[in-house]
C-alpha cells in the first residue's frame, strides 16, 4: 500500500509539474508576445515623432521666409472672411486709394452715408515670427532680462506695422477711421494682449485694433449680423412702398365700385319705372279684348326678327327720356 501510495503521489507530482510547466510557458510566451507588440508599437510611434518632427522642422524652414509667412497670414484671414462673409461683403485686394499703387489685403465693404456710396474696413495680417521665436526661446531659457528685450522689440515691430497700416490704408470717407490688423495665432495675440497699454496705444495713436483668429471671427460675426438686419431693414422699406402702391390702387378701386353702384341703381330705377309704365298700359288695356297673335302681328308689322336687345333698348331709353 505505500509503494502504490508513493507511485501515485510520485504520478501526482509528474502531472501537476507538467500542468505548472505548461501554463508557465505559455504566459511567459503570451506576455512576451504582448511585449513584442508594445515595443512595435513603440518603434511605430517613435517613426511617427520622428517624420512630424521632421515635418515641423520643414515648417519652420518655410516660415522663415517673411513672405511666405504674409501669404499664410493672408490665407488663414482670407479663410476667415469667407466662413462669414459672402463673396459681395468683402474685396480682397482691395485699392484704397485712387491712383495709388497700395492695395490692403482685405477690405470689407460696409454701406456708406449715401446709398450709392460704400465704406471699406482695411484688414491686414502681419505675422512677426523672429522676435516672437526669439521672446519664447528666452523665456524657455527663463532669462528675465532676454524677455523684456524680445518682448519690448515684439512690441515695437507691431507699432511699426500700426503706423503703416495707417499711412497706406486709412482714408476716411472712403474708409472707416480704424483698421484692423490680423494676427494668425492665438499665443502672438495673447503676448500682445500682456503688454501694459499696447492694445490702447495702438488704437489711440494709429486707429488700428488688434485681432487674432478668435476676435476676428467674433468681429465678423457681428458684421453679419449688421447685414442681415440692414436686409430686413431695406425690405421693410420695399413692402412698405408696394402697401402704399396698393393703398393707392385701392383708393381708386373705391370709386370705381362708388360709379358702378350708381350705374347699377340707375339701370334698376329704368326697370321699375318700366315695370310701372307696363302696369299702367295693362289696366288702361284690361277691357279691351285682345286680337289673336297672328292678326295682331300683322296689324302692328311686328316680327320675331325685328325685334332685338338693341331695339328694347332703344325704347327703354326714349321711354326713359320722355319720363
Amino acid at each position: 500500500m505505500r509503494q502504490e501510495n508513493s507511485q501515485k503521489l510520485e504520478d501526482m507530482r509528474k502531472t501537476v509539474d507538467e500542468k505548472l510547466q505548461s501554463t508557465l510557458e505559455s504566459r511567459i510566451t503570451e506576455s512576451f508576445r504582448i511585449v513584442s507588440q508594445q515595443l512595435e508599437s513603440v518603434h511605430k510611434g517613435l517613426g511617427e515623432m520622428q517624420s512630424l518632427a521632421a515635418g515641423v522642422g520643414d515648417l519652420k524652414k518655410v516660415l522663415s521666409n517673411v513672405k511666405v509667412r504674409g501669404t499664410w497670414g493672408e490665407v488663414q484671414l482670407g479663410n476667415l472672411l469667407e466662413q462669414f462673409l459672402t463673396p459681395d461683403q468683402y474685396i480682397q485686394n482691395a485699392q484704397i486709394r485712387e491712383g495709388s499703387q497700395e492695395r490692403v489685403e482685405y477690405a470689407i465693404r460696409m454701406p456708406g452715408r449715401a446709398e450709392e456710396q460704400e465704406c471699406l474696413i482695411p484688414i491686414d495680417a502681419k505675422f512677426p515670427q523672429e522676435d516672437y521665436a526669439r521672446l519664447v526661446a528666452a523665456a524657455d531659457a527663463s532669462d528675465p532680462v532676454a524677455v523684456e528685450n524680445a518682448a519690448a522689440a515684439l512690441e515695437s515691430r507691431v507699432k511699426g506695422f500700426a503706423r503703416s497700416i495707417r499711412e497706406k490704408y486709412i482714408d476716411s470717407p472712403r474708409t472707416t477711421e480704424f483698421a484692423i490688423l490680423f494676427l494668425p495665432t492665438e499665443s502672438l495675440y495673447a503676448e500682445l494682449l500682456r503688454r501694459p497699454g499696447l492694445f490702447d496705444a495702438l488704437q489711440r495713436d494709429s486707429h488700428v485694433i488688434l485681432a487674432g483668429p478668435t476676435t476676428l471671427a467674433a468681429m465678423l460675426n457681428a458684421f453679419q449680423m449688421g447685414f442681415r438686419s440692414l436686409a430686413i431693414q431695406k425690405r421693410s422699406a420695399e413692402v412698405w412702398q408696394v402697401l402704399g402702391a396698393v393703398r393707392t390702387e385701392f383708393a381708386k378701386h373705391g370709386s370705381v365700385v362708388d360709379t358702378l353702384r350708381t350705374q347699377l341703381n340707375r339701370a334698376v330705377n329704368t326697370i321699375d319705372k318700366l315695370g310701372t309704365r307696363t302696369r299702367v298700359m295693362t289696366r288702361a288695356l284690361k277691357e279691351v279684348d285682345a286680337l289673336p297673335e297672328e292678326k295682331a302681328t300683322a296689324l302692328l308689322s311686328l316680327s320675331a326678327e325685328n325685334v332685338t336687345e338693341e331695339g328694347m333698348e332703344d325704347e327703354v331709353n326714349a321711354d326713359a327720356e320722355v319720363e
